[in-house]
């Protein structure tokens, strides 16, 4: 098998198009359906289903692709430790921060703390996986640690569970006293900036809702902490948050009002998560440790 019609096949789906793919790779477009068709040849069967749009991978190019990933990370990895075998720590780790959690307090931290100790490694961190989530991206060697909101067991994935957060209102409206506790009704009143409803976050909201037999007006949709910040101080709505991510607006709108809900409390889960079935660089573990650390000092 060569390492090179697997990277070919990766770009093919993650682009969508032979055409397009061949122009990025700068590979002749007849060279490389030949390299699909032999990879196809190889597995007796087909791969990609073809139509004017682009390709779209079939039930055995889905899987050929996961464990392309995995491949090539490993590939990746493994050029690295040889390249910097008996030398510091060195490498590009990615690092995920589940928007609106845990990360928006200790991302600075986190850099600042591996630059200190590991000045060989370079961190990319991100809040914004566009579609899918960080959990996806990690079983699929494309992130390489994260700190989200615990979705439960995963059996590729392994998990060290860091914090529970109570959900907190937030506000500048003059009418509520900060840490006055407020009941979940008197909340669900307002009007509300939210994340969508694919955040845990969100899901823990309507759930919630659902249960009380309550509705509420959710007048816009963000999981980012500026553009939230920025309506909150526009006053154009609340929104309800973790402790750790309404500090995080606090430090952008120091007016802003935080007081817990009751009747009933939410609550919200974080955990670091990596994957349990690909090998951890050096660097990945180095990350994965100061990650913890950081964020269970935050949470103390």
């Amino acid at each position: 098998m060569d390492i090179r019609k697997l990277h070919s096949f990766v770009k093919i789906i993650d682009i969508g198009s032979i055409t397009r793919a061949s122009a990025i790779l700068h590979i002749a477009q007849p060279a490389l359906s030949q390299q699909v068709a032999a990879l196809e040849s190889h597995y007796g069967k087909p791969l990609l289903v073809r139509s004017k749009r682009g390709v779209v991978p079939t039930e055995a190019g889905k899987a050929l692709y996961r464990h392309s990933q995995m491949i090539l990370r490993q590939m990746e990895e493994a050029e690295l430790d040889i390249q910097t075998a008996s030398e510091d720590i060195r490498g590009v780790v990615r690092v995920g921060l589940a928007p609106l959690g845990l990360g928006a307090l200790l991302a600075a931290q986190l850099i600042k703390k591996l630059r200190e100790s590991y000045p060989g490694v370079m961190l990319y961190v991100n809040e914004n996986v566009g579609g899918g989530t960080m959990s996806e991206l990690i079983m699929t060697g494309k992130m390489d640690v994260a700190l989200i909101f615990y979705p439960g067991a995963i059996p590729s994935l392994s998990f060290e569970k860091i914090s529970t957060e109570e959900l907190h209102f937030v506000t500048i409206s003059e009418e509520f006293e900060e840490d006055r506790a407020l009941l979940f009704a008197d909340v669900a009143a307002r009007p509300l900036i939210l994340p969508s409803k694919v955040h845990t976050l969100r899901q823990v909201i309507d759930t919630t809702l659902a249960r009380a037999g309550m509705t509420t007006q959710v007048i816009a949709q963000t999981e980012s902490i500026s553009v939230l910040s920025n309506a909150i101080s526009e006053g154009l709505g609340d929104t309800i948050l973790p402790l750790s991510a309404a500090l995080a607006v606090q430090r952008r709108i120091p007016e802003a009002r935080i007081c817990p809900i009751h009747k009933p409390n939410m609550r919200t889960n974080m955990a670091v998560c990596w994957s349990a079935q690909l090998p951890l660089s050096e660097a990945t573990v180095a990350v994965q440790k100061n990650l913890i650390e950081l964020a269970r000092q935050l949470t103390e």
